[in-house]
Formats: C-alpha cells, structure tokens, sequence
C-alpha cells in the first residue's frame, strides 16, 4: 500500500461577472468571448467582433438577464459553486476550493489557496463541473487551469476529472433529481444542452453533421470512435437517463439552446419550444443536463424566457427542472470521484 499523498481539490465552473452592472457585465463577456476556444478565430477579427460589435449591444442585455436572477448573496452560480465546496468537504479529507473559468476566484487564487492549507502539497485534483466535453467549457477550464499550473510553476501535480456524461453515479444522481417533477401529468420531457458551432465537432461543417446524422448518428461508431464528441456525450447521457427512468422514445427529446449565429448544432431550443404546442406537446418539463449549477442559462434563458415563448405558442404548463446543484446523491458522486473513484479518474 502506496503512501497517502498530501492533496487538495478544486471544483471548476464557468464563472461570472461580479455584479449585475453593465460594466463589470461588459469586463466579464470580454473575457469570455475573447476566449480563442469560444470564438474560434483570428485574434485581430476577434478583438473586433467582440469589443466593436458584440459585447456594446449584449452588456445592458445581459446585465438586465442577471438582475432578474441574482440573488441577495450574488451569483447563483457562484453562490451554488460554494454550496457545493461545502458540501463536499464535509464528506472528504483533503481541502477544497472552487475556481472560475472566467472572473473570480481564479485558479491561481484556489491553488494558492491549498498551498498555504497544505504542507508540501504534493496534488492537486481539477474537477471542472462540466459533464461533456466541449472546446468552449470542459477543454478551455483545463487548458487555462493547466497553464497557470505551469506558468507559476507550482510543485504539485495536476490530476484532472475527465468529462463523466456516462459515468454511472452522475446518471444515477442526474435521473434521481428528474424523478421526482415525472409524479406530475406531463406530455414531454425536453433534455436542452448547450449549443456549439457543429465545426467544433472535430472541425466537421453543419453538413457533414447531417451526414453523419442521415449514416445513424455518432451513437452508430460507439464511444471509442466519439471520444470528446460532444454530440455523442449528450445523446449518450440523454439516452442513459431515460432508460434509468423508463420513459419511452415518444415522451422525450433533445435539443441546442444558446446559439450565436448559424451552423450551430440543430435542433435548437427556442425553435423546437415554439414547434411543441402546435404538436400536441402542451404540458411540458425541460432539464439542462449539461450544467450542475443553475446560471443564467437555466435560470433566465430557459426557465423565463424559454416559459414565455412555450407559453406565448399555445403551451399550457411549463416546468424547469433545476440542476442538481448540491442534490445528496450529486455530492456523493463528486466526493467519490475525488478521493479517487477508478471508474471516474481512471488513475
């Protein structure tokens, strides 16, 4: 039996602006969109897009989108990222700390943070709380924890969490926290992901993703062919959690939200939410598997202004699921996987 190492953890998430004011709005979309794995072009044409174009008309946008969610504590994000880090440390050893993508605490802030609570840190455990792989979430939170890592040249080492959409404890704890909002009369349960340009799909155009869809899609070549496919993940997740649940093929579906501009992955959310009335769909649950923490994405696109357009097209309930948050059976599995859960860490 090895020696115990000397560890600390830290939950990554995506961030968020400090307050709901325009400009520390604008400060944080900058630095998100200027972001090369969200907007994947040349930096020059990037700087003029996002400072011109985009950030001046989304800031008072966004800003307002914040202030109809923010709590009397702040970010729900941030305020829930913590709930959790609570939660988990009463269930591990090792201290834990939480850091952002994007604002504060950066990784910097967390990993010094471990250094002074730990002598001689020897490791330190990443655990982004993205589920799936994607370039603009999972792939840009590790690569940017990882390049602090090595440009403050820290004596510890560095293990990261891989993506675990299909991880057993994750399906469980995912299909748990829906079960429940099923006790009610519902026609359909909509599983809405975040979108992605479809050339993040191994640099694949919008057509070559309906190829692949019209060939079966990517469930058709198996997880060993899809590695880090996005689109596989979700369809994957979602297809695990039905069968967890016993819900049949004609009682659910899946879809895109949060698109920029087009060749986006299809179908898209606010489209198939406007569809589903003139359908029969009246009664409707939606969840938003790829966050565990509810943001602006859950709370506003999708809980208020995904309600409206339901609504507005004939809907005659509407019911947002929210993530899991800091669910008994989630904290287990993120406990789990940090104290070294072979099936998630694969050490």
């Amino acid at each position: 039996m090895g020696l115990i190492k000397k560890r600390g953890i830290v939950l990554m998430n995506l961030g968020s602006p400090d307050t709901t004011s325009v400009k520390d709005v604008r400060r944080y979309l900058n630095e998100f969109l200027m972001d090369e794995r969200v907007i994947d072009i040349p930096r020059l044409r990037r700087a003029l897009l996002v400072k011109g174009i985009i950030t001046p008309f989304r800031a008072p946008k966004s800003a307002h989108a914040y202030q109809t969610i923010w709590t009397k504590e702040g970010s729900p994000l941030i305020v829930l990222t913590k709930q959790l880090q609570k939660a988990v440390q009463e269930k591990v050893t090792e201290p834990v700390e939480i850091a952002m993508r994007y604002g504060y605490p950066s990784p910097a802030i967390a990993f010094d943070a471990l250094m002074d609570k730990v002598k001689d840190l020897e490791e330190v455990i990443l655990f982004p709380l993205y589920p799936h792989y994607a370039m603009a979430s999972y792939e840009t939170a590790v690569e940017y924890a990882k390049e602090i890592h090595q440009k403050n040249k820290y004596p510890f080492k560095l293990i990261i969490v891989p993506p675990y959409f299909n991880h057993p404890g994750y399906i469980n704890a995912l299909s748990e926290s829906i079960r429940p909002y099923l006790q009610n009369d519902f026609d359909h349960l909509l599983f809405s992901y975040h979108g992605i340009p479809a050339r993040h799909l191994h640099n694949k155009n919008i057509q070559q993703v309906q190829d692949c869809i019209a060939a079966g899609g990517c469930a058709a070549a198996g997880a060993a062919k899809n590695k880090n496919c996005y689109r596989y993940e979700v369809f994957e997740t979602t297809k695990l959690v039905t069968q967890a649940l016993q819900i049949p093929k004609e009682k659910f579906s899946l879809s895109f939200q949060s698109r920029l501009g087009k060749g986006w992955l299809e179908p898209f959310t606010d489209i198939r939410l406007a569809q589903m009335p003139t359908e029969g769909i009246k009664k409707l649950l939606i969840v938003s598997p790829a966050f565990v923490s509810d943001c602006l994405e859950t709370l506003e696109e999708l809980a208020i202004r995904g309600k409206e357009i339901f609504m507005n097209a004939g809907g005659e309930s509407y019911q947002m699921i929210p993530c899991m948050n800091v669910h008994p059976l989630w904290v287990d599995v993120v406990a789990g996987m940090v104290n070294g859960d072979p099936i998630a860490i694969g050490w």
